[in-house]
């Protein structure tokens, strides 16, 4: 089997989407002075590699807190706009995907959808009880069109709007 990571590093002075939370990264104990180390993080719920909640961009969407651990976490494949897509699968794009693929992205009941997807997109797909991921890294490395078990688990943060993940790729050999 092999593992390949989808997600950002996390540090400070990331870039992040215009307006949000800077990431901000302190040492707070250290060996030398407490015998153990602690780090303060500060950054905002959608930074690095996220998930997104339905109510993240829709006032009546559940929160992470309210959608069952399932959700994060099953088949998948990565996928360009002109190949045949799946159905009931998560769909990963290497190139922008717009709202004009919106009723085909229905028609193939992703249970969630990740890659360059535009801010449009990704509110309609929200609004239609699919989860959304964001900023992840790496896909090019997993083969097109072969299906493969991934893994976005969010942080269990109370009435979330979004949560930072470690997101992954394992590939049958």
């Amino acid at each position: 089997m092999k593992v390949i990571d989808l997600s950002l590093p996390i540090y400070s002075g990331m870039e992040v989407f215009p307006g949000d939370p800077e990431v901000n990264i302190e040492t707070i104990h250290t060996y030398e002075k407490e015998g153990w180390e602690l780090r303060k993080i500060s950054m905002g719920s959608h930074t690095g590699t996220h998930v997104d909640a339905f109510s993240h961009m829709h006032e009546d969407g559940e929160s992470l807190s309210e959608l069952p651990l399932e959700r994060f976490f099953g088949k998948a494949q990565v996928v360009r706009l002109t190949d045949q897509w799946p159905t009931e699968q998560g769909l990963f794009f290497i190139e922008e995907i717009g709202i004009d693929w919106f009723e085909q992205l229905l028609a193939a009941r992703p249970p969630f959808v990740g890659g360059e997807i535009t801010e449009e997109l990704e509110r309609a797909l929200l609004k239609n009880d699919v989860i959304t991921y964001t900023d992840l890294v790496n896909l090019k490395q997993i083969p097109r069109g072969k299906t493969f078990m991934f893994y976005g688990l969010p942080l269990n943060i109370q009435a979330g709007d979004g949560s930072p993940v470690r997101a992954m790729a394992m590939i049958e050999e």
